[in-house]
């Protein structure tokens, strides 16, 4: 029997568009796990049960959204305010959580494939078993709560199909764990293997490995802007605030035309 938590979800799903609803990720600024699920906030995706769902994981953490602006586009920003530091988890541990919380079956299997890809990413990356992959960032409570956020916000949504635009992965160093690596990281390198990136704007890290893994493992197809007939459109904002550009991921959604000429030349 689903709990009171999916039962909700399933009336505010009840509720929504029964056309099956393409989202388009327009990453011109690269794509992080909190931008996602600010973005997927702003186009509608209810705030109050994207909270609740990740309240069931018991990682402590405490959730907000908040609206800001980008370079003047008013955007949300999805806070993670974390008691623990340095918190180390393996696959199984995280696994187990996202098993044990009330989300809606597809919300669990797809939050289960983002961690393993990161899983896979990492122990290629180290050189161990995805068994023995040590979590860091990746494992804490912010990005448990950013991956298994943006798969509810998906499902909120009622998007059924997801593309993504080529990642604008930035360039220069990050700070991690690991100590300061070159951008893109090199788990996100080696999920983003055969997808289209490119690199451009500021010298930092504008693709995060849980953005990328959030892409690689959803998106059915990277490429240009599908032919679709807009409903709704929302902005998630990055922590930095650049003079020149907007720094937030755009989501897109709506019905899929199946206008290919309008595409091609």
């Amino acid at each position: 029997r689903a709990s009171p938590l999916v039962a909700s979800i399933g009336n505010i799903l009840h509720n929504e568009r029964t056309v099956p609803l393409l989202c388009y990720l327009d990453a011109f600024s690269g794509i992080s796990g909190d931008m996602l699920v600010g973005a997927l906030a702003d186009a509608g995706a209810d705030q109050a049960a994207i909270v609740d769902v990740l309240a069931s994981l018991d990682t402590g953490a405490v959730l907000s959204f908040e609206r800001v602006k980008r370079c003047g586009i008013a955007a949300t920003k999805f806070h993670v305010a974390i008691q623990e530091t340095h918190a180390h988890r393996h696959l199984a541990h995280i696994l187990k959580m996202i098993g044990n919380a009330a989300l809606p079956a597809s919300a669990k299997r797809n939050a289960a494939a983002v961690f393993q890809r990161l899983a896979e990413a990492e122990a290629a990356v180290h050189q161990v078993s995805v068994e023995r992959v040590h979590f860091h960032e990746v494992g804490a409570a912010d990005s448990i709560a950013d991956i298994v956020g943006a798969c509810v916000g998906f499902e909120l949504l009622g998007v059924t199909s997801i593309v993504s635009a080529p990642l604008n992965v930035g360039s220069g160093t990050a700070s991690t764990a690991h100590g300061l690596l070159p951008v893109p990281a090199p788990a996100t390198a080696a999920l983003l293997r055969g997808k289209p990136i490119y690199s451009d704007g500021p010298a930092v890290e504008l693709t995060t490995p849980t953005g990328a893994a959030l892409a690689v493992t959803l998106a059915r197809e990277f490429g240009p802007l599908p032919p679709m007939k807009i409903a709704a459109a929302g902005y998630g904002a990055g922590g930095y605030d650049f003079p020149d550009r907007a720094n937030v991921l755009r989501v897109i959604l709506g019905e899929e035309t199946g206008a290919a000429e309008a595409t091609t030349i």
